[in-house]
């Protein structure tokens, strides 16, 4: 890493430390607000190879090991109803050593307006993290993840930043019941629309950035007998303001509605998972290349097994639709001109992890992969080179303290 993106890191670093800080300063009881300091971290470093098509890095010349994640975080409770937490976040997939510099992943006020034996309910406000299925406000630590790769139909991440996290408030609440608990978050905020937006949007160069406009998101989750049956409904409206570089073009503007449909049962051994997606889409306006108004499609089930009390195996089967009424992507080919599996991507994907210490994760899978659908563009930029069908092997070291 550049000592350009080090220097970065240390200063988004030291932002989180002086948020908490900062709350430490306010008036404290008897026995020290800072008593509640907690900070924590994580480091990743991942290796891909892949036989055709290209997967954070040039990982098809030999393999790439250009997937690193880094995070910092801290929170402190100066009172019994109010949290404040932060993260800063440093990610690279794939691109050049900028894609590495630190970001301000989330950072809240927290306060629970409400608490007695049967509900509670609070606010969150600055910029916390979007409840959208059952992964998205854990996805960059590994330890929480089930694979190193989570299903790319639901959880993208060649367009992440657009379903990260909010500048705004979150209104969560939970309800207990004797057969278990029911939980909501309704939210309003502007999401960090990125270049990987744009990359993803556009078929060519966009001339011109994203910014993020007023969204709203809202999750429905019931947790059943301490979690062994979980389900859940997220909902989003996702907009996005796209700035023309053209000075006489207007612009245009981006939609994305998410409907996630989540089901999960956990035994004692083992976990069965299914997330059913349809996302709605659109782009229109006079300062963009193309218009288009699409219904996506994406569902996964995932069988993992835990075994050795430190072992666990996983098998999933993944599948995207960009265009729901043209699966095959023939439309859109004869349309564009542009090869018709890049519409759509079908993953059987097999992974192994193994945590022989509680703070130290090892992972490796294996995807057999028929479409290029979720390849990000920044790592593939000619669509004509790719290849339909083509095999990734990841592994993936992962350490917190």
């Amino acid at each position: 890493m550049s000592a350009f993106v080090s220097s970065c890191w240390i200063r988004g670093a030291l932002r989180v430390l002086v948020l908490a800080g900062a709350a430490a300063a306010m008036p404290a009881s008897a026995d020290g607000v800072l008593d509640t300091l907690q900070t924590h971290g994580f480091v990743s470093q991942g290796f891909v190879l892949t036989d055709d098509n290209n997967l954070f890095g040039p990982s098809s010349d030999g393999g790439s090991l250009q997937f690193t994640e880094v995070g910092l975080n801290a929170s402190l409770q100066p009172h019994s109803d109010v949290l404040i937490a932060a993260q800063v976040l440093s990610r690279r997939a794939g691109g050049d050593g900028r894609a590495a510099r630190p970001r301000l992943d989330y950072a809240i006020l927290d306060y629970q307006v409400h608490s007695d034996r049967n509900r509670h309910w609070g606010v969150q406000v600055g910029r916390p993290k979007i409840p959208l299925g059952l992964y998205n406000q854990t996805r960059d630590v590994a330890f929480t993840r089930p694979s190193i790769l989570l299903p790319q139909s639901i959880y993208f991440d060649r367009t992440r930043s657009m379903a990260l996290s909010s500048d705004g408030l979150v209104v969560y609440g939970e309800e207990r019941m004797p057969s278990g608990a029911l939980r909501w978050q309704i939210g309003a905020g502007v999401p960090q629309a990125e270049e990987d937006l744009a990359e993803a949007v556009f078929l060519d160069d966009p001339q011109g950035r994203f910014r993020g406009r007023p969204s709203g998101i809202a999750q429905l989750l019931y947790e059943h007998d301490g979690g062994r049956v979980i389900g859940a409904f997220s909902v989003g409206r996702l907009r996005a303001e796209f700035d023309s570089a053209a000075p006489e073009l207007d612009g245009g503007q981006f939609l994305l509605r998410p409907w996630v449909l989540s089901l999960q049962y956990n035994a004692e051994q083992w976990s069965l998972t299914g997330e059913y997606a349809l996302r709605e889409s659109s782009l229109s306006g006079a300062g963009v290349a193309r218009e288009f108004d699409v219904t996506g499609e994406s569902a996964y089930v995932q069988y993992s097994r835990r075994f050795r009390e430190d072992w666990q195996w996983l098998v999933r089967f993944d599948v995207l639709y960009a265009d729901r009424t043209d699966r095959s992507g023939s439309d859109f080919e004869t349309a564009t001109d542009l090869p018709a599996h890049s519409r759509f991507a079908k993953d059987l994907t097999f992974g192994l992890q193994w945590q022989p210490h509680p703070q130290l994760l090892v992972a490796a899978e294996y995807h057999r992969v028929d479409g290029t659908g979720w390849l990000p563009r920044r790592d593939n930029p000619d669509a004509f080179a790719t290849e339909r069908r083509w095999d990734a092997f990841l592994l993936q070291t992962s350490l917190r303290f």
